[in-house]
């Protein structure tokens, strides 16, 4: 169990003086890799006491939270994963609601409270929704972290206003802490806190250290014999000792691969038979190999000569397939199907027969509309399923962009991409250096601001923008920037070119994927290539063409027809005078 999350877990149950017990709760600590990409997860929901059927809502709440988050991907951040399992829970548990004999009145209907803890690397993620509570031991003190959902009405009643399977969308608190070994969190239902005091609560926690079951009990009996007429659910959770917060699984795999040499034709590496060089850089080594086993062309990437002394640059490049096995799009480069054993690091990809974006644009310096709105579609869906995995692309550019012989499009690179999911287990203040290429990247990037899918629509506007001008749309302003003064003077150099008819919304549109503020950009890479393909009210509006342009002949017949009643008008004043 060294440099793994250790934790200790006590929880206890009674139903009290009631028939039925409507707590339900549930707790997971998983083995191997699970530990290190999803953490440990506690959770109890509580029933409401007007519903015969809320004791089936909080038991399907409790499973499917301790089934489902455990299979959602560990690309997706804690918070993200825990909102779309209980998002999916809520909406079947309305749907029950509806289908009953109660679906005109939900308190009798499939409903629950629920809060739940996940301790992931160093971090505690809080989520709650009704009136059960989440506390932290503070030395000699309770904590209390989460806020009751429930509201009280004057004559002494009151009712929850936020639960499970209440209304058909979901309103849950989310909440992030750091943690430290040694901090403990307790969660109890109402039947628990109404009647316990904190310090009671404290004390049993600090007698019973080495037994937080017996814990978990003592307070439940303490409730009963004050008087407690509800169900009783105690879960106690401890932290022992975090995992080393640079100690993922990528790394240790990286410790466990040798160096590949530069390689030549007829080289074998693990296998694969080493055709020729495809390409060579400061960051990396590419080649097309053969694999023997399935007769099959494969690219390897190999890490860069110079840079083999980088241990954070080492992690980066083995992330690159971790990323490609994660993402299921044709607009996307596929890592290869092979399985063989490896003794060297380097990545397995799919070879794709065709030429960059960049060299796509030497040899069609003056493209089509049409087939550049084709173009750019195919790469704004395999942005999508990077965004879909919660992932962002970061350094997207001609040069990592592939159009192959049937003119599909792929994004072939994934060094710099972002996945949250990992990030989340980075140590607190961790660097984050710029890794895509400057002139695409997003200017909140270089103003140390985070990243977002309209950081990467961004670098999508200017590929667009220069396949259909042959420029950038800032020049090189965008990479010299550093505070928000610089930010407000920069220009948009516009599209429209004697030499290259663009519409004018067009232009319009362009301007808007490349503002330098990211929320006004368009909300969506959808929206981005539907604007491509059909201009706004927006675009229309703020590129409206003039009248001289639209219809010469009646610009100039309105113009003599205003000097000739201006004219009119002055001959009227001038007799007047006489």
């Amino acid at each position: 169990m060294d440099g793994l999350l250790r934790v200790r877990i006590g929880q206890h149950t009674d139903p009290g003086p009631k028939e039925v017990n409507q707590d339900f709760h549930g707790a997971r600590v998983p083995e191997g890799p699970a530990l290190a990409a999803k953490g440990v997860a506690v959770a109890l929901a509580d029933g409401i006491s007007s519903s015969e059927v809320s004791h089936i809502a909080s038991a399907a709440a409790v499973r499917a939270l301790m089934e489902d988050y455990y299979c959602t991907s560990d690309a997706w951040s804690v918070r993200r994963s825990v909102q779309c399992v209980l998002a999916a829970t809520n909406s079947w548990l309305h749907a029950q609601t509806q289908r009953g004999p109660h679906r005109f009145d939900r308190d009798r209907g499939h409903v629950c409270t629920l809060s739940a803890l996940v301790v992931k690397s160093a971090t505690a993620h809080l989520f709650h929704v009704g009136d059960a509570r989440i506390h932290r031991v503070q030395g000699k003190a309770l904590e209390q972290l989460t806020e009751d959902h429930r509201l009280h009405l004057p004559e002494g009643k009151s009712y929850l206003a936020r639960a499970l399977g209440l209304q058909p969308q979901l309103e849950i608190d989310y909440r992030a802490l750091p943690v430290e070994p040694g901090d403990a969190f307790v969660l109890t239902t109402d039947g628990v806190h109404e009647h316990v005091g904190a310090g009671f609560i404290v004390q049993a926690i600090e007698a019973h250290a080495d037994d937080l079951d017996q814990a978990a009990r003592d307070i439940v009996a303490e409730a009963l014999r004050r008087g407690s007429p509800d169900n009783l659910t105690v879960q106690i959770l401890r932290i022992d000792a975090l995992a080393p917060q640079d100690g993922s699984e990528l790394q240790h795999q990286r410790a466990a691969l040798r160096l590949p040499p530069l390689l030549d034709p007829r080289d074998l590496l693990d296998g694969y038979e080493i055709v020729r060089e495809l390409h060579a850089s400061h960051r990396s080594h590419i080649y097309l190999a053969l694999d023997p086993a399935t007769g099959e062309k494969v690219v390897l990437k190999t890490p860069s000569i110079d840079l083999r002394d980088d241990p954070a640059y080492l992690d980066r490049f083995l992330l690159e397939e971790w990323i490609a096995r994660r993402i299921r799009s044709p607009h996307v480069l596929r890592p290869s199907a092979s399985v063989r054993k490896r003794e060297f690091l380097y990545v397995a990809m799919e070879y794709v027969q065709g030429q960059t974006l960049a060299q796509w644009m030497i040899d069609h310096p003056h493209p089509e509309l049409p087939v550049v709105r084709d173009i750019v579609g195919q790469i704004a869906r395999g942005l999508q399923a990077f965004h879909r995995m919660e992932m962002l692309h970061q350094d997207l550019r001609p040069e990592n962009i592939m159009i192959d012989s049937e003119g599909t499009v792929k994004i072939i690179d994934f060094g710099a991409v972002h996945v949250a999911g990992l990030a989340e287990n980075a140590p607190p203040g961790a660097a984050s250096d710029i890794l895509g290429t400057v002139q695409y990247t997003a200017p909140e990037y270089f103003l140390g601001e985070a990243g977002t899918p309209r950081s990467d629509l961004f670098s999508l506007g200017v590929i667009t923008y220069q396949m259909l001008t042959g420029r950038l749309p800032y020049g090189t302003q965008v990479a010299s920037l550093r505070t928000r003064a610089a930010l407000v003077r920069l220009r948009y150099a516009s599209a429209l070119n004697a030499q290259r008819p663009i519409p004018a919304w067009i232009d319009a549109v362009l301007e808007r994927a490349v503002h330098p503020h990211p929320l006004k950009r368009q909300e969506a890479l959808s929206e981005f290539v539907h604007d491509l393909r059909q201009p706004g009210a927006a675009s229309l509006a703020r590129h409206r063409t003039p009248l001289a342009e639209r219809n010469p002949l009646m610009f100039w017949r309105s113009l003599s027809l205003v000097l000739a009643l201006a004219v009119v008008a002055l001959l009227g004043v001038v007799h007047s005078l006489r």
